[in-house]
């Protein structure tokens, strides 16, 4: 294919080089996260083919060392190859390849790229490897912890302010009072059903197609190489892996991970819900819900003074609607698996990674900045309670619909309590009364 020119200072080989080459639709790289999974995958290899006598013990070790180093967020600008590239992903492949033995040459060891530092190994069956166990470790120590703290701080929230009334709201309109502390729970039981979620998604996940080479069906892999290789990827890692039933399969289909880019979008449409509760519950604070008081972070207007908005909120449907846009594109990848093998591994790890980064930052900051300091205006929610006609509902029962629905418009019309105007136009005992029209009772769903 003719020379190619290499930078001095370059540990990367002509392989690499020819991917800068060609492929200069982005110049976005791939993700951090990936490429240290790409590097337990090359340790792991190395440490296989020595215990099978494949590897000489130097040059296995000289792999190892290599790779360790380059794991370093400083070592990150030696895989400069775009994640627009091929899509089996075989340039970023032969780019670690190529600088473990630049790596290992500088220490005096001599490693082939391709025949040595890749043994065993494949393009197609390390890249979704690496795709997978990059997202089970993200998943596992960075998104779920993240989720779990967010709803704890719901939860501490709601326990606090266990005791505060006010309106519940359908179609946007003045519906029967709850609890503010049900409010909030409702927001943790959507998190903590994302996070089962999320788990049953790891139990595929951490199943990956090393071994399977080109094809699937193990071609130059040593017998042994597999159960070793994951072995050894499994003492370096704090998440556990397994082989894949199926390395046709794993080649071929990404399925698990849209199952899981699904999951993260279903966190994202979570905490979105949220986020616009907490927009609306903020709103005003002269002229709008005011429920609670957001953290003023910042000035919210070059020009209106005063003015705070709720911008942790706002950031947080911004980072909500990027995940929900990764998935639409990682289903269109995975609908890239034509015999036997996808070809959109590169661009699919790079959006199911930003999506775990974007839904445990976002539920960071939506935990820490908005729910927890949040104040909770209770004056406010309680004021509107006693003159809001939906009180009328739990009278039904007693005088029938269309006498409560009489009390509920001359209440509203003479901006009177409802149990004020109640009191003079049913025979109910006024005692039993204002247990029925008090907001707590119907907050309680009518018992107690």
């Amino acid at each position: 294919m003719g020379e190619v020119v290499l930078s001095e200072a370059a540990l990367y080989g002509p392989q690499t080089q020819r991917a800068l080459n060609n492929f200069t639709i982005s110049d976005q790289k791939m993700d951090g996260r990936f490429i240290r999974a790409l590097l337990l995958v090359k340790q792991a290899a190395a440490e296989a083919n020595r215990h099978l006598g494949l590897l000489p013990t130097a040059k296995a070790e000289a792999v190892i060392r290599s790779a360790e180093r380059l794991a370093g967020e400083e070592m990150m600008c030696h895989f400069p190859v775009p994640m627009l590239q091929t899509g089996s992903g075989t340039s970023t492949n032969m780019n670690a390849n190529e600088v473990i033995a630049r790596l290992a040459l500088l220490e005096g060891i001599e490693l082939s790229a391709n025949d040595e530092v890749n043994m065993g190994q494949s393009s197609n069956d390390v890249i979704p490897s690496a795709l997978h166990i990059a997202s089970a470790i993200q998943i596992s120590t960075e998104v779920i912890p993240a989720l779990v703290r967010l709803s704890e701080i719901i939860e501490s929230v709601a326990a606090t302010h266990r005791h505060v009334v006010k309106t519940g709201r359908t179609h946007l309109m003045d519906a029967l009072p709850i609890r503010f502390e049900h409010e909030l729970k409702a927001w943790s039981s959507q998190i903590n059903d994302n996070i089962d979620r999320l788990t049953t998604s790891l139990d595929r996940l951490k199943k990956i197609p090393l071994g399977g080479t080109a094809v699937g069906s193990g071609v130059n892999c040593a017998p042994g190489f597999v159960e070793q290789a994951v072995q050894a990827l499994n003492v370096r890692s704090a998440v556990k892996f397994e082989s894949m039933d199926s390395a046709y399969k794993g080649l071929s289909s990404i399925d698990t991970v849209l199952e899981t880019s699904g999951q993260l979008k279903t966190c994202a449409v979570s905490l979105m819900k949220i986020a616009n509760d907490l927009r609306w519950m903020n709103s005003g604070p002269h002229s709008g819900l005011a429920e609670i008081r957001l953290q003023a972070l910042q000035p919210g207007s070059s020009i209106m003074v005063d003015k705070v908005n709720p911008v942790i909120p706002e950031a947080v449907c911004m980072a909500a609607a990027r995940v929900i846009g990764n998935d639409l594109s990682i289903t269109i990848a995975a609908q890239s698996g034509n015999f036997q093998l996808n070809t959109m591994l590169p661009l699919a790890a790079n959006d199911l990674l930003n999506s775990g980064e974007l839904i445990a930052n976002a539920s960071v900051v939506l935990g820490e900045k908005a729910v927890g300091p949040m104040e909770v205006l209770e004056d406010h929610m309680e004021e509107p309670l006693s003159k809001t006609p939906v009180l009328v509902t739990s009278l039904t029962p007693h005088i029938g619909y269309m006498k409560a629905a009489a009390i509920a418009k001359k209440a509203r019309e003479q901006n009177r309590p409802i149990l004020e105007v109640a009191l003079k136009e049913t025979d109910l005992d006024p005692e039993f009364l204002t247990r029925l029209l008090d907001p707590r009772y119907l907050a309680d769903g009518g018992r107690g």
